[in-house]
C-alpha cells in the first residue's frame, strides 16, 4: 500500500514542505529511506520502529520504501519521525491514509514513542501556513510556539499513541493554555545608564547611535568603561515591531536560543563573541549553511570587545553584511541568504597596551611598530563603515564619587523611540526601518541641507579627505540628530556633530 503525509525542514532560516511517501510491497523486510537524507534522518528508520512497536502498534514486516521529496534538497534533523510513522502506520492500513493533504506533521519520536521538541518550529509552521496546510500535528513542547502563527489549528500531541488515536477519531487533543506572560520576554534591564559617572559626550554619542542604529566604535585605556557602557545600549533601544519580533524569533528558534517555547521575542538581541570565533561562527556557513552571529544580532547589537584581538580575516568578512545588511552564502547545491541588520558596537584600546595618548594614566610601554600593527587590524574599508567613533577617557575619583543624579535608561528611551517613530513614518512605504539603513537614492530626498551646512560638508571633504561612503553616512547621521531634536531640515549644527563622530580615526590612524 501506499500513503503521502508531510512533514518540513528548515534551509538557512526559512522552512520549506516535504513529502513523506512510504510503499509497503511484499519482500524482505526491508526500511529503505530516500531522497537526500543526512545521517540523522537516516536514523529515524530504527526511531520509528522501536517507537511504533513499543506504542502498541504492529510494525510490517516487509519491504517499506519511504521518500522524501524534492528530492534534490539534503534533509537533516529529526523533524520527519512523526510524518515517517504516520505513513508507515497509514500505508500498513493501522489508520486511516487519506485526508490528511492539508495536515503537517512535525515531532522526533523517543524509543518509548513519546515526541521530543524540536528547533525551528516557526519558520516550518510559517511555510506550512504560506502553503495553504490548516492544521499541523507537533509536540506539545512546541504547540505555543507554532500558535504565533495565525491561521493554522495547531493539533499538540505527546506520544504516537495519542497521534494514531487522532488520525482514526478516537482522541481529542486539549487546547494549549498559553500564560498571560508567555507571550513577551519583557524583563527589566539589568543594566541602567543611571550607574554611569561623567562622560556626558559618550553618552551622546550612543544616544545618536542607538537612534538611528549607527555603527559605533569605542577607543579608550583599559578601565575607562568600554564595556560598561556598550552593555548598556540595549536599555536605551525601544521595543521591537511585530514584524521584527518575528524575524528575531525565527532565527533564535532555528538556533535553539528561545529561553522560553512559544515566547515572542521582544527584546532586541546583544551578541558578544569572544575573540577566538572563526569567520564562520561570525558570518555564518558550514557544510550546510547555519546563521552566524551577525544573523543572530539580527535587529540587534553585535558588540565585539577588543575588536583588534579578533583575527583579520573574521573582522574582513563583517564588510560586505554592514554594507548589504545580509550574509549569502554559496553551496554547491544551495545559495542561501541570512539577515544582517545589526548595529555594530566594538571597543579597542589605542595601543597594546592601552595607554597610548594617555601618559597622565600611566606611560606607554609599546614600540612603534607593536602599534602599528596592532592598529591595523582593522583597516581602512571597515573603519569606512562604522559611522560614530568615540573616544572614552577614564573618569576621575571626582566624577566617579560624585553624587549627582544621572539621566536614567528610560528618559534616554523615550528620546531615542521618538526618533525611531519619526523614521518609522519616514520610510512606511519601504522596507527601511532606520537612517542607517537609508540607500544613496534616498539621501537626496531625505538629507536636505541649508546654504550654510552644505558649505561646512565641502569644507571637511576636502579637508579630510572623506570618502563617497563617508560623506553618505555624515548626512544619515546628521539626519539622525536632526530627528532627535524634531526638525525636519539638517542645520550647520547638525553636520558638524556629525563630522566630529568621524574624525578620531584620523587622530588614531595618522
Amino acid at each position: 500500500m501506499y500513503a503521502k503525509m508531510y512533514s518540513s525542514s528548515v534551509l538557512g532560516i526559512d522552512g520549506y514542505v516535504v513529502e513523506v511517501e512510504v510503499d509497503i510491497s511484499n519482500g524482505l523486510p526491508t526500511f529503505d529511506l530516500v531522497g537526500l537524507p543526512d545521517s540523522s534522518v537516516r536514523e529515524a528508520r530504527d526511531r520509528v520502529r522501536a517507537a511504533v512497536k513499543n506504542s502498541g502498534c504492529q510494525f510490517p514486516l516487509q519491504r517499506i520504501t519511504t521518500n522524501l521529496a524534492p528530492a534534490d534538497l539534503k534533509k537533516e534533523g529529526s523533524s520527519f519521525d512523526l510524518a515517517i510513522a504516520a505513513g508507515v502506520l497509514a500505508a500498513s492500513g493501522q489508520v486511516p491514509a487519506r485526508g490528511w493533504e492539508e495536515t503537517l506533521f512535525l515531532g522526533e519520536l523517543a524509543l518509548d514513542g513519546t515526541l521530543r521538541s524540536l528547533n525551528g518550529v516557526l519558520p516550518m509552521v510559517m511555510a506550512a501556513n504560506q502553503a495553504g496546510f490548516s492544521r499541523v500535528l507537533l509536540p506539545v513542547e512546541n504547540a505555543a510556539e507554532a500558535q504565533l502563527v495565525e491561521g493554522l489549528d495547531v493539533i499538540p500531541v505527546s506520544s504516537l499513541q495519542e497521534t494514531m488515536g487522532y488520525l482514526c477519531g478516537e482522541w481529542e487533543p486539549q487546547s494549549v493554555d498559553i500564560p498571560p506572560d508567555q507571550g513577551k520576554e519583557e524583563e527589566p534591564h539589568p543594566d541602567d545608564f543611571a550607574d554611569v559617572r561623567g562622560q556626558p559626550h559618550v553618552k551622546r554619542a550612543m544616544e545618536v547611535a542607538a537612534a538611528g542604529m549607527h555603527n559605533l566604535l569605542f577607543i579608550g585605556p583599559p578601565g575607562s568603561g568600554k564595556t560598561m557602557l556598550a552593555r548598556r545600549i540595549p536599555s536605551i533601544l525601544p521595543e521591537m515591531t511585530m514584524q521584527e519580533s518575528l524575524e528575531v524569533t525565527k532565527v533564535q528558534s532555528i538556533a535553539g536560543l528561545l529561553n522560553r517555547k512559544g515566547s515572542l521575542v521582544t527584546r532586541r538581541p546583544f551578541r558578544s563573541p569572544h575573540h577566538t570565533i572563526s569567520q564562520a561562527g561570525l558570518v555564518g556557513g558550514g557544510s550546510t549553511p547555519k546563521p552566524g552571529e551577525v544573523s543572530l544580532a539580527h535587529r540587534g547589537i553585535l558588540f565585539l570587545d577588543e575588536m583588534p584581538e579578533f583575527t583579520k580575516g573574521a573582522l574582513e568578512v563583517l564588510r560586505q553584511p554592514l554594507e548589504d545588511r545580509e550574509v549569502t552564502v554559496a553551496r554547491a547545491r544551495a545559495v542561501l541568504t541570512f539577515p544582517a541588520q545589526f548595529m555594530l558596537v566594538g571597543s579597542m584600546n589605542p595601543c597594546p597596551c592601552g595607554y597610548f595618548g594617555y601618559e597622565e594614566d600611566r606611560a606607554c610601554t609599546c614600540t612603534p611598530q607593536q602599534v602599528r600593527r596592532y592598529r591595523s587590524k582593522l583597516s581602512g574599508p571597515l573603519l569606512d563603515r562604522i559611522d560614530i567613533h568615540v573616544e572614552v577617557p577614564r573618569v576621575n575619583y571626582q566624577t566617579l564619587t560624585s553624587s549627582q543624579r544621572e539621566e536614567t535608561s528610560e528618559t534616554i528611551r523615550q528620546r531615542v523611540a521618538q526618533a525611531h517613530a519619526v523614521q518609522s513614518e519616514r520610510y512606511r512605504d519601504t522596507s527601511i526601518l532606520h537612517n542607517a539603513a537609508m540607500p544613496s537614492a534616498y539621501i537626496r530626498d531625505h538629507c536636505r541641507l541649508n546654504k550654510d551646512s552644505r558649505d561646512l560638508l565641502k569644507q571637511s571633504f576636502d579637508t579630510l579627505g572623506l570618502s563617497a561612503r563617508a560623506h553618505d553616512r555624515i548626512l544619515k547621521l546628521a539626519r539622525t540628530i536632526a530627528d532627535l531634536e524634531g526638525k525636519d531640515l539638517i542645520d550647520t549644527a547638525h553636520i558638524a556633530e556629525a563630522i566630529q563622530y568621524r574624525t578620531l580615526d584620523r587622530k588614531w590612524w595618522e
